[in-house]
C-alpha cells in the first residue's frame, strides 16, 4: 500500500509541478527564464524536484510550449495569439469562452477569467498549445458585460449588506455598501446594479436599485424572474405619455382611404382572459352559395406606431410580449395594446387584411392584401365557439360552422404534405388573489383553436409568397421571414433508437426514419400513452429552433417554402415589420430595404423570443414548485421524464410537475449511468430505470429560490 501511495504522490507532484511551471510562464509571458530564475520562483530546492522541473522543461519544449532560445533558457513559445468570443462560465471553475468566428472552444481557468460571467463579450489572450490539451487562455479584457443587474434576497448587517443570489450567471453574493441598500431590509427581494468587481476581491460590489417586495411575495417573484432574465418589469413613462397622446377617433379621410368591411360579420376569438384583439375573422357568402370571401384582419399597429418613435424604440427593445403564469408584460403600452389597437367589438378599428375568395373545400380561387376598417359583431372565447362546434347553436352557429370545415380541410391538407404535428398541452394554474397556485389544469388544441390556426397560417403563408416568390413581373425583395431548418439527420436516428426501446417503430410508409410523416406517424401512435409526454418533449428537442430570417429557407414544421409572421403585431415586432414592409412594397413599389439592417433585427427579435420562452417557463417552474410545497410527503405516480449521471428525472402524471430523485438516494444497489440506453443500471441486481417507465414517488422537498422539486422513489410498478 505504501508503494501505490508514494506513486499517486509523485504524479500529484507532477500534475502540480506542470501547473505551478505554466502559471509562471503565463505570468511572465515576454521574459525569459533561466533553470536559476526558474528554480527560485517556484522554490524548489531539492535535488530531485529540479531534476524533475528540469524534464518537464524539456518536454514542453519539444510540445511546442517553451521555446529554448540559449541553453537552459526558456521563454514561453507563440504568446500573443487573441481573440473575441462570448463567455460561459461553468460551476466547476473551468470556463469556455467560444470564439465570435466559430472555432475551437478556449478554457478559461478561475484564476485567469478576470471576473467574467456568462454572456459577456471577452477577449481572450491564447496561451501557447500544449500536447494532447484543447486551446486554453486568460481574459485580457471584458468589453461587454451582458449582465449588470441581478436579484436575490437581501442579509442586512451592522455596516454593510449582502444581496444572496441565486442566479445561474452571478455565482458569488454581492457586497453592498449601507449607503447604498436604498431602505432594503433583510428579506426583501432586490434588483442590484454591480458597481465594480475588484480583481483581488472574491465578491462584486452593487448598489440596490429597485425593492420588488418580501422574498416568496407573488409580485416580487415575478419580477424577479424578469429582472433575472434582462426583461423589463415596468414600463417606461415617457412612453406611456407619448401613448396617451395618440387620437383615438378614426378620421373620415383615414377611412375614405381604405376597404370598408364594417357591415360584414366578423368576429375575434380568443382564450377568455384575452384582453389584445389583434386578429379577426369576417365572412360574406358570395352569389350561388358555394363561394365565399373570408377575411383575415388584422390590428394596423402600423398606423399608430411610426418607425423611429419613441413608442417604437421601445417596442423593438422587448420585441416581443411576456406571458408568465400571471400577468402579461406587454411589448406596446396599455392604451396601445387593449384599446386603441385591440379590435374590441363594436367598435371602429383599422386593419390589415388579407381577403381570400374560397369555395368550401378551402381551396384560395383568388386574394387580395389591403388595408381596410372593421367593426366587429363578437367577440368570442375558444370554450363558447368549441360548444357552438359541438352543439350546432349559438351566435353565428352557420359562420363558424363553414369556417371549422375550410379548417379541417386546409389542416388534413398540410398534415398530407408533411407538416408535423405537435399538439402540447399547456400548463394552466388557478390561483388566488395574491397569486398561490390552488390547482394545476391543462388546455389542449381543439376545433375553436384549429379554427383561428389555420387561417392564421393561410394569411401568413400568402403574405409571405406575395413578396418572397419570384415571377414574371417581380423579383424577391428583403423580407422578413418566420424560418425552421431540417432537423440533423442524427438527431432523428438517435429519436428513432430511443423509441424502439420503448417498443414504438418510427418509420414512414416508404420505410424511410427520417421523413416527416415517420415523426407524426410516431406522434399518433403514442397518442394516449404513458410515454407520450416523454417523447415528445424528445422529440421537439430534436427539431431546430424557429427563428426570424430575412434568408428563406422555409419552415419545415409546417412544410411551407414561404412562411412569415403577419397576424400579431400588437405582440410580436416581426409582424409590426412585416406591416411596413407590406405598406412599402405594395403601395410605392420602391426598392428593396437593405438586407443587412433587417437581418440583424431579425436576430434580435429571435433572441428576445428565446429569453421571453425561458422567462416564462421559469414562472411557470416557480409555481409549480410552490405548489407541490403544499404536499410534502404525498405520493403521486409518476413517469421518469430523464436519466442522468446524478438522478433521475419524473414527472407526476396528475399535474405535469417534475422533479429530481437524485442518485445518493437510491440506496438498494450502486447505480450506474447507460447513456447509450438512457436508463440507470443497478451493478449488482441490474435493475434499470429508463425513460418512460412509470414509478411512484414522494415529495421530498421544494426550494423556491432555485424551482427545484426533490421527489424520493416509494416502490416500482
Amino acid at each position: 500500500m505504501a508503494k501505490k501511495g508514494g506513486k499517486a504522490s509523485r504524479r500529484m507532484n507532477r500534475r502540480q509541478l506542470i501547473e505551478m511551471i505554466v502559471e509562471l510562464f503565463n505570468r511572465r509571458d515576454s521574459e525569459q527564464l533561466s533553470t536559476k530564475e526558474i528554480f527560485k520562483e517556484l522554490s524548489l530546492t531539492s535535488t530531485s524536484a529540479r531534476t524533475h522541473c528540469v524534464t518537464i522543461l524539456d518536454e514542453m519544449v519539444f510540445d511546442g510550449y517553451l521555446l529554448e532560445p540559449a541553453f537552459r533558457k526558456y521563454i514561453l513559445a507563440n504568446r500573443g495569439s487573441v481573440i473575441c468570443g462570448t463567455f460561459h462560465r461553468n460551476n466547476e471553475g473551468y470556463n469556455m469562452v467560444y470564439p465570435e468566428d466559430g472555432g475551437e472552444p478556449v478554457m478559461i481557468s478561475e484564476r485567469h477569467s478576470m471576473h467574467a460571467l456568462t454572456d459577456d463579450y471577452v477577449r481572450v489572450t491564447l496561451f501557447a498549445k500544449r500536447r494532447g490539451r484543447g486551446p486554453e487562455g486568460e481574459v485580457a479584457e471584458i468589453m461587454r458585460r451582458k449582465h449588470d443587474t441581478f436579484v436575490g434576497e437581501l442579509k442586512v448587517e451592522k455596516h454593510y449588506a449582502l444581496l444572496l443570489t441565486e442566479s445561474r450567471i452571478m455565482p458569488n453574493d454581492i457586497f453592498i455598501p449601507r449607503e447604498h441598500l436604498k431602505g432594503g431590509r433583510s428579506g426583501d427581494k432586490a434588483v442590484v446594479k454591480l458597481l465594480e468587481w475588484p480583481l483581488e476581491s472574491r465578491n462584486p460590489v452593487g448598489k440596490v436599485v429597485d425593492i420588488l417586495g418580501k422574498n416568496g411575495d407573488n409580485d416580487a417573484e415575478m419580477n424577479a424572474i424578469l429582472v433575472e432574465y434582462g426583461l423589463p418589469y415596468i414600463y417606461p413613462v415617457a412612453v406611456e405619455e407619448a401613448a396617451n397622446r395618440l387620437p383615438a377617433d378614426i378620421t373620415a379621410k383615414e377611412i375614405s382611404g381604405r376597404e370598408d368591411f364594417r357591415d360584414i360579420t366578423t368576429f375575434t376569438i380568443d382564450p377568455e382572459d384575452a384582453k389584445d384583439f389583434d386578429d379577426a375573422i369576417s365572412v360574406l357568402p358570395l352569389s350561388g352559395g358555394d363561394m365565399w370571401e373570408i377575411g383575415v384582419h388584422i390590428a394596423d399597429v402600423s398606423h399608430y406606431v411610426t418607425e423611429g418613435s419613441t413608442i417604437d424604440k421601445e417596442a423593438l427593445k422587448r420585441a416581443t410580449s411576456i406571458y408568465l403564469v400571471d400577468r402579461t408584460i406587454p411589448m406596446l403600452p396599455e392604451r396601445l395594446c387593449n384599446f386603441l389597437c385591440s379590435l374590441r367589438p363594436n367598435e371602429d378599428k383599422l386593419t390589415y387584411s388579407v381577403i381570400f375568395t374560397m369555395n368550401k373545400a378551402a381551396e384560395v380561387k383568388n386574394f387580395r392584401i389591403t388595408r381596410g376598417v372593421i367593426n366587429s359583431n363578437r367577440r368570442f372565447s375558444y370554450e363558447e365557439v368549441q360548444k357552438i362546434l359541438t352543439t350546432g347553436a349559438g351566435d353565428y352557429a352557420a359562420e363558424l360552422s363553414t369556417l371549422n370545415e375550410m379548417a379541417q380541410a386546409m389542416r388534413q391538407r398540410r398534415f398530407a404534405a408533411g407538416a408535423i404535428d405537435f399538439q402540447q398541452a399547456e400548463v394552466h394554474f388557478r390561483l388566488d388573489e395574491k397569486g398561490k397556485p390552488l390547482s394545476v389544469y391543462f388546455s389542449e388544441s381543439n376545433e375553436s383553436h384549429q379554427l383561428i390556426e389555420e387561417f392564421m397560417l393561410l394569411a401568413n403563408r400568402t403574405v409571405a409568397e406575395t413578396i418572397g416568390k419570384r415571377t414574371q413581373k417581380n423579383s424577391p425583395k428583403t423580407f422578413v421571414y418566420r424560418i425552421h431548418d431540417t432537423p440533423d439527420p442524427e438527431k432523428l436516428t438517435t429519436l428513432a433508437r430511443f423509441v424502439a426501446k420503448l417498443g414504438y417503430k418510427m418509420k414512414s410508409a416508404s420505410g424511410r426514419t427520417t421523413s416527416p410523416s415517420a415523426l407524426n406517424n410516431l406522434l399518433n401512435e403514442i397518442k394516449g400513452s404513458k410515454e407520450q409526454n416523454v417523447i415528445e418533449q424528445i422529440s421537439l428537442r430534436t427539431m431546430q429552433k424557429a427563428k426570424y430570417s430575412t434568408q428563406n429557407i422555409g419552415h419545415y414544421g409546417l412544410s411551407f417554402k414561404y412562411y412569415t409572421h403577419f397576424t400579431s403585431p400588437i405582440r410580436r415586432y416581426p409582424d409590426l415589420m412585416v406591416h411596413r414592409l407590406l405598406t412599402r412594397y405594395l403601395t410605392d413599389r420602391a426598392r428593396s430595404v437593405s438586407a443587412t439592417k433587417y437581418e440583424d433585427l431579425c436576430e434580435h427579435c429571435s433572441a428576445q423570443e428565446q429569453v421571453a420562452a425561458n422567462a416564462e417557463r421559469a414562472s411557470i417552474k416557480y409555481k409549480q414548485v410552490e405548489f407541490m410545497s403544499e404536499h410534502i410527503g404525498e405520493e403521486y405516480d409518476a413517469v421518469i421524464s430523464g436519466v442522468t449521471e446524478w438522478g433521475i428525472y419524473a414527472e407526476i402524471n396528475e399535474n405535469k410537475c417534475e422533479g429530481m430523485i437524485p442518485l445518493r438516494t437510491l440506496q438498494d444497489d450502486y447505480y450506474e449511468f447507460d447513456d447509450a440506453n438512457y436508463c440507470l443500471v443497478g451493478r449488482r441486481k441490474h435493475r434499470k430505470y429508463m425513460i418512460g417507465d412509470p414509478i411512484r414517488i414522494r415529495i421530498a422537498r421544494a426550494n423556491l429560490d432555485r424551482k427545484q422539486l426533490d421527489y424520493e422513489l416509494v416502490e416500482e410498478f
